[in-house]
């Protein structure tokens, strides 16, 4: 699993989500290993599809879903919806859910052994 942080050096909110995002990571047992990305300029932001400081995305794909790149790309703050407020960071809770969604699941399977070839299994 990669885990990137994307931010501009003078973002009052990086620092807290990357407090937050660690926090996550070790509440879901996984390695605190995130990736910090300087985003330098406008054109920097396009190229990097950065929606705002800071962003942070999972395997590519930004802990709001993939929608949230609707709102386009820019060098700026971002704000994150928390639990009916806004912060300038994704809550810890937030997070946790953003890699649960992109944790591989346990598959199911059915036991092979299905007992004598004379029950009826329709």
């Amino acid at each position: 699993m990669k885990i990137e942080l994307f931010y501009f050096d003078s973002c009052p909110s990086y620092l807290k989500a990357l407090e937050n995002a660690r926090a996550a990571l070790r509440l879901e047992g996984l390695p605190e290993d995130i990736e910090l990305i300087a985003v330098e300029s406008d054109a920097d932001a396009q190229a990097k599809r950065f929606i705002g400081s800071p962003t942070i995305r999972i395997d590519g794909v930004d802990v709001e879903g993939p929608e949230a790149e609707r709102k386009g790309y820019g060098f700026g703050c971002r704000i994150y919806a928390n639990n009916g407020s806004s912060a300038g960071w994704p809550s810890i809770e937030s997070l946790r859910d953003a890699l649960r969604k992109r944790l591989p699941r346990p598959r199911l399977g059915i036991n092979s052994a299905r007992g004598s070839s004379d029950e009826n299994w329709s």
